[in-house]
Order: structure tokens, then sequence, then C-alpha cells
């Protein structure tokens, strides 16, 4: 299948990176929309399963990460906000420790496709302005 064909079956607006681009465990940065506030979010991957949060600590309203798609602990089994230490799981963003401990992450809704990590159908970057 040519890079054309495969570009016609996905809708490009959506994607939010490429699964390859995703270690196991890993995570990545992302931004949908335009504006003054476009969606701001990471993927994490952990094994089969891959999941979006928006990228703000709901302890301060903090993105998590300092650099560019810096998200996990070192061991790579939690999200950590570098802000404050607070400690994340992967697959809930739920918040285990710090300043926030049994908060979460806001969940945004992604699937996989062709290799490549969506917005989930239906589902848009406005939704999630506060």
């Amino acid at each position: 299948m040519s890079r054309t064909e495969a570009s016609a079956e996905l809708d490009v607006e959506r994607v939010l990176c490429a699964l390859a681009e995703l270690d196991d465990p890993g995570s990545r940065g992302f931004t949908v929309g335009r504006g003054e506030w476009p969606l701001r979010g990471l993927v994490v991957r952990r094994g089969a399963e891959v999941h979006a949060y928006l990228n703000r600590c709901p302890h301060a309203g903090h993105p998590l990460n300092l650099q560019p798609h810096e998200f996990l602990t070192p061991d790579r089994s939690l999200l950590l906000c570098r802000s404050h230490g607070a400690l994340f799981e992967l697959t809930t963003g739920l918040c285990v420790a710090g300043p926030c401990a049994g908060r979460q992450l806001r969940r945004v809704p992604v699937e996989v496709a062709n290799g490549y990590v969506l917005l989930a159908a239906g589902v848009r970057s406005e939704a999630f302005a506060d």
C-alpha cells in the first residue's frame, strides 16, 4: 500500500503519534487543535495497551513534563509530575503518591489504527478546554 493510500484511510487531524514511536513502556507528548487553547496531552504505552491523558497535573494544573516527552519515572513504571513529584499509574492515571494522591489524570479517548495512535472518533479537542 502506498503512503498516499494509507493517508487516505487515516484522519490525519486525529493522529497523535505512530505506535512505533512509543517504547514499551513509553510515553510521548502531543498537541491537537489550533488557536490559543489546543489539546495538550500525553500518550503512554504498556504492553498492548495505549492510554492518553491531559498533560495537566490535578494538583496545580502544571504540565507533568519539563522536557519534551519526559513523563516516566526512571524505572518507567509510573508517570511523574516533575513540578511536585506526584506519581500516577500508567494504565489508570490514578495518583498513588504526592500532593494529589487519590486524584486522577483526565483521560483522553484514543484508538490505534494502521500503526498510529489517534484521538478516538467523535472526540473533539475543544471538549477538554477548562
